[in-house]
């Protein structure tokens, strides 16, 4: 087991510091090699893109953690790592991935109607050196955006030929191992671009995660970015034993190791198997853009998190189950002209999709041998959106983009249950309206309001009993209606410093969303949310930039109620700072710490949670021309905290029958070490 000392890294800091203290400031200093943020290229102060510069500098823990180069959004784990994160953005909890969008190369990840929860979002079969870039926006505001994109959307594009070929290991403390292939090679007119990773870990706990994973990429892209076509076939398999959360009451009183779990044989493996195709082709007066795909996938979770308080002599573990099959399209084709001595551009676009899933249970387990069915369902749901966007430049200091958007699904649900079996179908109109004010002094303004919504587990919207009890219940509504409003500043006034602020609003008609973990629904109130965020980019010189992002939410229910009108989990207070040294002569440095702040636990906000500070560090050395060396470090300063807490009742064996209501939390893992060892071919 590698334990790589920190005195050595207190030592080499101080020789980074001041190894080039007599470089002269440059005059002008070029930000988009980290960002493409610049003013003019964005409808909203909150949309902003990534390039892979940014990405290579800064350490990550977990693929998933991609998604924290969105300013304002918080990844954390509440189980195993080979199951999708917990997200965060703009006073949402958004477990697994509801309300957020993420895509890969045209591909949607979230996943609708999942065995364990709606807009479910594994990042896991990303290789994180082949993304490429990462253009993010939030808000409703953009009539491209369907399905759970109220709070934002991700689009990760992979790379269509890479710098160099590259070849590393990492290896870390807790058996972590790591070895990825990267590369890219001429083929006929165009490239081959390939990578292959293979990673094992163990992580801090009493149970060894033993959590491994194998995937692969193979691209072939052909064409300039006017003209141009790619096609790729992704696979990725994993395995793991589960890290839930635990209960603070056996934690505090002895009986239960920080790194332990109730539940030994809580665990999960998935596999992910994809083709996708993306077109690209631009005349003097028109873009058109296609993506097709297909994706196979399969998940096995057992999970427990309420030990015996439903069964006190087998325990609660409950194993969900699905096998799913996609396939999908969207293409857009946009007209530019001029009307009247205007610049125009008009946008047609239409986005399909189809998910067949089966089987898709929910069954009751011990040591993961299934003891009963409690629900098991075969599932087809099928969707099409169509959507018209207007874009009109009146005035040098004047832009507007008007849109209009359509979507119509339709649910197919034959459940075990027979009562819960039907056909469903809904539609939503969702309008989108944006002001661009400016630039003056390379400041521009933008006034934005859209609605959006999120679908529904397929279930949910069929459901006349309730799984477990088979007590009765009403169906959800298949689709929730969400609108949101933003005003928003951007400013390169500084210098070498991109620096954007937005005030923005949001309101949900419900939160209503299907639990995978009961196989019901979970019904509850509309919501209002609302903040500010601050988002900072400076590049101070040729070989060193700082981020300096914060936000401030405030999330509570519309209707009143008298057990509070706090949401739980809603987020309020999020920072990030980060420092980025590169080509430093043979040194490069990236140092990140990030805030997240307490949330209420449960609705009148008596419980809350802890915050949560969590630094990460990287020191870089090249070698030579070929050979680099990277130590990376995790919770720097190893804090004891947790990464995500719950407040509900559970039971451990001896405790009474009704349960205890407690905090449940799943801890981060304390300082962890990893050496990375690089070559190019």
């Amino acid at each position: 087991m590698m334990r790589p000392s920190l005195v050595a890294l207190a030592a080499i800091l101080p020789l980074v510091a001041h190894a080039d203290s007599d470089t002269e400031p440059v005059e002008k200093v070029e930000v988009r090699g980290h960002y493409d943020n610049g003013v003019g290229t964005s409808g909203a102060a909150s949309q902003g893109a990534v390039t892979a510069e940014l990405i290579a500098n800064r350490p990550a823990l977990r693929p998933g953690e991609l998604l924290e180069f969105v300013p304002g959004v918080i990844v954390t784990q509440h189980s195993g790592d080979g199951k999708a994160n917990q997200y965060f953005l703009r006073g949402f909890n958004l477990d697994h991935g509801t309300d957020f969008a993420t895509f890969v190369d045209g591909m949607p990840v979230n996943m609708r109607t999942h065995a364990h929860g709606q807009g479910y979002t594994d990042l896991n079969f990303l290789i994180p050196e082949l993304v490429d870039r990462i253009n993010y926006k939030k808000g409703p505001y953009y009539a491209d955006e369907g399905d759970f994109a109220s709070a934002g959307a991700a689009h990760m594009t992979l790379a269509n030929k890479l710098k160099e070929n590259t070849a590393s290991v990492t290896v870390g403390e807790n058996q972590y191992v790591r070895s990825v292939v990267t590369g890219s090679t001429p083929l006929a007119a165009g490239t081959l671009v390939y990578g292959a990773e293979l990673a094992h870990n163990n992580g801090p706990w009493v149970t060894p995660e033993a959590f491994h994973k194998s995937l692969g990429v193979l691209r072939y892209a052909q064409g300039a970015s006017d003209d141009q076509f790619t096609v790729t076939g992704m696979f990725y398999k994993g395995a793991w034993y589960a890290s839930n959360q635990i209960p603070l009451r056996a934690v505090q009183s002895g009986a239960l190791d920080e790194f332990g779990a109730v539940d030994t044989s809580d665990g999960g493996r998935t596999s992910r198997y994809s083709l996708s195709a993306t077109m690209r082709k631009r005349s003097s007066d028109s873009l058109l853009q296609a993506s097709a795909y297909v994706v196979q996938s399969s998940l096995t979770l057992f999970n427990d998190f309420t030990y015996f308080l439903d069964d006190p002599v087998n325990g609660d573990q409950s194993r969900q189950s699905e096998k799913r099959r996609m396939g999908g399209f969207d293409v857009a084709q946009t007209w530019f002209s001029h009307w009247g001595g205007l610049d125009v551009s008009n946008k047609v676009g239409l986005q399909g999709r189809y998910d067949y899933l089966s089987p898709l249970g929910l069954y009751a387990t011990r040591n993961e041998q299934t003891l009963s069915v409690i629900s098991e369902s075969k599932v087809k749901e099928g969707s099409l959106g169509a959507y018209l966007e207007n874009t009109v430049q009146w005035r040098d200091w004047l832009r507007t983009i008007a849109g209009l958007r359509y979507d119509r699904y339709r649910f197919d649900v034959n459940s075990s249950i027979a009562e819960n079996s039907g056909k469903v179908s809904a539609g939503t109109t969702s309008p989108k309206f944006s002001v661009v004010l400016g630039p003056w002094a390379k400041t521009e303004f933008f006034i934005n309001y859209g609605e959006g919504f999120h679908s529904n587990d397929a279930r949910g919207t069929t459901v006349h009993l309730t799984p477990k009890e088979l007590l009765p219940t009403d169906p959800v509504t298949p689709l929730v209606k969400t609108r949101g409003a933003e005003l928003g500043a951007r400013t390169e006034f500084i210098p070498g410093l991109q620096s954007s602020m937005a005030l923005w609003k949001l309101r949900s008609a419900s939160e209503l969303v299907f639990s995978g973990d009961a196989g019901d629904t979970s019904p509850s109130r509309g919501s209002y949310r609302s903040g500010v965020e601050w988002n900072n980019h400076y590049i101070a010189n040729a070989w060193l930039l700082f981020d300096l992002d914060m936000a401030y939410s405030r999330a509570h229910y519309t209707e009143h109620d008298e057990v509070g009108d706090y949401i739980p989990g809603a987020v309020g207070k999020v920072a990030s700072f980060g420092a980025t040294i590169s080509d430093l002569g043979p040194w490069s440095a990236a140092f990140q710490l990030r805030y997240f702040g307490p949330r209420p636990l449960i609705e009148d906000n008596s419980i809350r949670s802890a915050a949560t500070a969590i630094a990460y560090a990287r020191l870089g050395y090249k070698l030579n021309r070929r050979w680099t060396v990277q130590l990376d470090a995790f919770n720097l300063f190893d804090r004891r905290v947790s990464d995500v807490d719950y407040y509900y009742a559970s039971r451990l064996q001896g405790e009474p029958a009704e349960g205890v209501t407690d905090i449940h939390y799943h801890p981060a893992e304390r300082r962890t070490m990893r050496v990375t060892v690089k070559t190019t071919f």
